[in-house]
């Protein structure tokens, strides 16, 4: 099958208790269970974390990096040491079932032996050529992301179909290489640049380089997050991330994710680009509506403004499509799609899909194309599908177990999948106290839990199974 972690089956209901364990160490109150759920049983922690429990290599990586490393990110008190599919272990042995997948990166999950193969392979022959030359594998990972993307559906491809439908498909769809989302994002946004100027001066006469070419300004979207360095970081519309960097490129609106109302008044003449995710990943797993994404297509058409869809996070299969978009008609299609975290299973890789032409290393490119061609498989999506649709049956009752705690819907789809909660504390909480009983979950905007698992993930052990053990 395709994987070493599962997710178990159910025999009965979930016990009400067991979420009390959420609020433990809270001001909230642990919620009333209905009678038929009732239960004493709780996941009590299996790990502790405290400094006394560490071994002494831990203390010493850990002090070395406080010494070396800038205090970007704060880590939990523990070292990981190595992983298997879904699973990994830090350095004192301890065993976490990992349902965040290196921020949903690792689709294939952690040392998968092919992908270990082809990088081996492909480092002791060609690693680094630059773009100045042509390598065997950039151009067929390009050609394998366009022709999916034709037969699957996207950048105004219908799925099934054999010709482009948009305009950027009918030039001929082409890649950009990077090594990077945030790179990805970078170079959608100067091409939007770029376009936006041509288009402005075959209107008016003008010259794409005359400063004066008003259509430059950049559209997003409130929750949104497009990378952390300064274009990107620019329309990642989250006060935390661009507060400590400002001032910021100027001529950047922001909208609201599925408000029809704003959307001729933010994107104008004067737009060169609009970027948004299909559903949002850091934002809170929320998922733009087919309604919103058409009349914000045709919103682009009419001014002239390139759409970027930005997939890093929520593209290549996790929605349970090849593109999150790639089920809807083509009105509701982008010019331009940014793709990196799976593409190389944890290997730097970013890259844009556009119609305009704008290549990667021999090892990443070849590690990519290794990786997309097994996730393409028509078994892997069929599985994948299968256990998702399972996945999100399960925790679809939980809102209706503990209405007074979760919001009422379960966000996402495929294996993007967030618990929006009421308590903005608890999303926090909870990702601690699944950490202390072995399972390694994501916060996602303010309010909610993201569960983003590796592609390959099975149903007979899991997240329950591992807290039994």
């Amino acid at each position: 099958m395709h994987s070493t972690a599962r997710l178990t089956h159910l025999s009965s209901p979930l016990p009400v208790t067991r979420l009390q364990i959420l609020a433990r160490g809270s001001s909230a109150t642990p919620l009333a269970a209905p009678r038929r759920y009732a239960s004493n049983a709780v996941f009590e922690p299996i790990y502790d974390f405290s400094a006394h429990t560490q071994s002494s290599a831990t203390k010493s990586t850990i002090a070395l990096g406080d010494e070396y490393l800038l205090p970007v990110y704060a880590r939990p008190p523990f070292v990981l040491s190595h992983g298997r599919g879904s699973w990994v272990w830090d350095a004192d042995g301890r065993k976490f079932l990992d349902f965040s997948a290196g921020i949903a990166v690792n689709a294939l999950g952690h040392a998968d032996p092919g992908v270990s193969e082809v990088l081996q392979q492909q480092s002791s022959t060609l690693l680094h050529t630059s773009n100045v030359y042509y390598h065997e594998w950039a151009p067929k990972l390009a050609q394998l992301l366009v022709t999916l993307t034709n037969k699957e559906g996207g950048l105004g491809y219908a799925t099934g179909g054999t010709s482009p439908s948009s305009s950027a498909a009918k030039q001929g769809a082409k890649v950009f290489f990077a090594n990077s989302g945030t790179e990805a994002n970078e170079g959608a946004l100067k091409i939007a640049r770029k376009v936006g100027k041509d288009r402005w001066a075959a209107a008016t006469g003008g010259k794409v380089d005359d400063v004066s070419c008003p259509k430059t300004r950049i559209v997003c979207f409130e929750n949104s997050f497009h990378g952390r360095s300064m274009g990107a970081l620019s329309v990642t519309s989250t006060e935390k991330y661009q507060l400590p960097f400002r001032p910021l490129i100027p001529g950047v609106s922001v909208g609201k994710l599925n408000d029809l109302e704003c959307l001729h008044r933010l994107i104008t003449d004067d737009t060169c680009a609009v970027i948004v995710e299909p559903i949002q990943g850091e934002g809170g797993a929320t998922a733009a509506t087919e309604e919103w994404l058409r009349a914000l297509r045709k919103r682009c058409d009419e001014t002239g403004t390139v759409l970027i869809f930005d997939e890093i996070q929520c593209g290549l299969y996790r929605s349970g499509n090849l593109w999150a978009h790639s089920a809807f008609p083509i009105d509701c299609h982008p010019d331009v799609i940014t793709v990196a975290k799976p593409l190389a299973n944890g290997y730097p890789i970013g890259a844009a899909l556009t119609g305009r032409r704008l290549e990667g290393h021999p090892r990443l490119v070849q590690v990519g194309h290794h990786v997309l061609n097994r996730l393409s498989d028509r078994v892997f999506v069929t599985h994948m599908k299968e256990m998702s649709a399972y996945m999100n049956n399960r925790l679809e009752v939980l809102p209706k177990w503990f209405p007074a705690t979760l919001q009422p819907h379960v966000r996402g789809r495929g294996f993007i999948r967030g618990l929006g909660f009421n308590d903005v504390s608890h999303p926090g909480e909870v990702v601690q106290l699944a950490r202390e009983r072995g399972v390694f979950l994501l916060t996602a905007g303010k309010d909610a839990v993201r569960l983003v698992p590796s592609l390959n993930v099975n149903k007979e052990e899991g997240v329950l199974s591992s807290l039994r053990a």
